[in-house]
C-alpha cells in the first residue's frame, strides 16, 4: 500500500503540534507502507526513515499574493506527485486542498487529520484579511468530501461535528497525537538552563508555545502577578501572530518585571534538547490554552516528568488527568468561535491558585510528574497511534 502524506510542516521546519505528529507518524509509518512524504517549504533530504520525500514552493507567479493565496498555489504544484498513490492524507488547512483535488484526480480516497479548526480560530482573520475567508472556505470543502476525519482528541471530535454539521459522524474517528518517550525524557541540567538566566534553585513556571490568542499568553501573565515572589515564569515564546498581539504580550512581560523577579523570555525556537532540560527543572508547566484540540506540548512535559497545570479546554482533559499529573482550571468561554472567557479575571485567578497550589508543595510536583511521565509511555505511543491510523486506511481502501 502505497500512503502519500500531504503536510505544510516537516523536519526540520517544524514550529506546532501538527508538525511534530507527522514527524512522528511518518516516522513509524515507513516501516509499515511504502511512504511518500510532501511537504512545503526549502529543500530535505530525500529519505526520511525509509519514507520519500518531495518538498514544494509555490510558484514565483504567487509571491506578492495573499498567504492563503500562495499556500493554495502550493497544492496544485504537489497534485502531479500524488500520482500512483492509494491513499491521501492531509494534516491541516494548508494540505487539505491538495488532498481533496488529489482524490478527484487520481481517484483515491482522501484521510485528513484535524489538528486543529479554522472556524474556531476567528482571530486568524487579523493574520490573513480576507485569506482567513479562503483558509475556511478550504476547510470546510475538504472536510465535507473526505473518505474519513482523524481526530486528535474526542473533543476535537465534538468541536468538528458542531463546526461542520454536513459531516457524517460515522466517518469521525479519534486518534490521539502522541509523544515518542525515548526522546522525551527527563533531563534536569543545572548548569544548562543557568545559560538561559534561569535559577534552577528557585522554583518556577514554564510555558512553551507560539505567541498566538488560542495559546491564552496574557492570562499567564496576568496570573504570574498573582505568584508568590520567589517563583520564576520562563517564557519559551515563539513569534506572535500579530503586532497587535506582540505589542500587548510586550507591556504585559514589562509591567510584570516592574514588580518581580525571575522573568525570563526566550524568544526562539529551542533544540529538542535545551528545551527538554528547561522542562526538566520546572516545577509546573503552565498550559493556559482558550483553544486546544489535544495539546502535544503538555506531553512533552508529562514525558520530561513535569507537573502540568492546564485549562480544562478542547482535548486537554483527555491528556492532563486532574489531581494524578497535574491540575485542570476551569474555564466558561464564549461561543462565538474566539474560546474567550466569559469571566476573564476569574479564569486568571484561578489559574494563578492552580499553579501555587502546585508550585508551593513540591512533593506534590514530583508526584504529579512521575506520574504524568508514566501516563505519557503507557497511554501515548507513537507505535500504538501508528497502528490505529492504519486501520483508518483500511476502513476506507477498496
Amino acid at each position: 500500500m502505497r500512503v502519500d502524506i500531504v503536510s505544510k510542516e516537516f523536519p526540520p521546519e517544524i514550529y506546532g503540534g501538527a508538525g511534530v505528529h507527522v514527524a512522528e507518524l511518518s516516522r513509524v509509518l515507513a516501516g509499515e507502507v511504502n511512504l511518500h512524504v510532501h511537504c512545503f517549504g526549502a529543500e530535505r533530504p530525500e529519505d526520511f526513515h525509509g519514507a520519500t520525500v518531495r518538498t514544494y514552493r509555490a510558484p514565483a507567479e504567487l509571491g506578492d499574493a495573499n498567504p492563503a493565496v500562495q499556500t493554495l498555489g502550493t497544492d496544485l504544484e504537489i497534485l502531479g506527485g500524488l500520482a500512483g498513490a492509494d491513499l491521501v492524507h492531509s494534516h491541516t488547512w494548508y494540505a487539505n486542498m491538495a488532498g481533496h483535488l488529489g482524490s478527484l484526480l487520481h481517484g483515491i480516497p482522501h484521510v485528513l487529520s484535524a489538528h486543529s479548526l479554522e472556524p474556531l480560530r476567528p482571530w486568524k482573520a487579523e493574520q490573513l484579511g480576507g485569506g482567513y475567508a479562503v483558509s475556511s472556505w478550504v476547510e470546510k470543502t475538504a472536510y465535507e468530501a473526505a473518505a474519513a476525519i482523524i481526530a486528535v482528541s474526542e473533543g476535537m471530535r465534538q468541536d468538528i461535528l458542531r463546526s461542520y454539521p454536513e459531516v457524517d459522524p460515522e466517518k469521525v474517528r479519534v486518534v490521539h497525537n502522541g509523544i515518542d518517550v525515548e526522546q522525551w525524557q527527563p533531563d534536569p541540567d543545572p548548569d544548562g538552563v543557568r545559560a538561559f538566566g534561569i535559577d534552577p534553585d528557585r522554583p518556577s513556571v514554564v510555558f512553551v508555545g507560539r505567541n498566538t490568542r488560542q495559546k491564552g499568553v496574557p492570562y499567564l501573565l496576568r496570573a504570574a502577578a498573582l505568584l508568590p515572589p520567589d517563583v520564576q515564569l520562563v517564557l519559551c515564546l515563539g513569534a506572535a501572530d500579530t503586532p497587535e498581539l506582540a505589542a500587548e504580550t510586550a507591556v504585559l512581560i514589562e509591567d510584570l518585571r516592574r514588580t518581580r523577579t525571575g522573568v525570563v523570555v526566550i524568544e526562539r525556537m529551542l533544540p529538542r534538547a535545551e528545551l527538554i532540560r528547561i522542562l526538566s527543572i520546572a516545577t509546573v508547566f503552565a498550559c493556559p490554552s482558550v483553544y486546544e484540540p489535544l495539546g502535544i506540548v503538555n506531553l512533552e512535559a508529562m514525558a520530561c516528568g513535569t507537573a502540568v497545570v492546564a485549562s480544562a479546554t478542547g482535548g486537554i482533559p483527555e491528556v492532563v488527568d486532574t489531581g494524578v499529573t497535574g491540575l485542570l482550571v476551569p474555564i466558561e468561554q464564549v461561543t462565538d468561535g474566539t474560546g474567550t472567557p466569559l469571566d476573564p479575571e476569574a479564569f486568571v485567578r484561578d489559574f494563578a491558585a492552580a499553579l501555587t497550589t502546585v508550585v508551593t508543595d513540591p512533593a506534590m510536583a514530583e508526584r504529579m510528574g512521575e506520574a504524568g511521565r508514566l501516563r505519557a509511555t503507557r497511554e501515548f505511543s507513537w507505535e500504538s497511534i501508528a497502528e490505529a491510523t492504519l486501520a483508518v486506511y483500511r476502513s476506507v481502501l477498496p
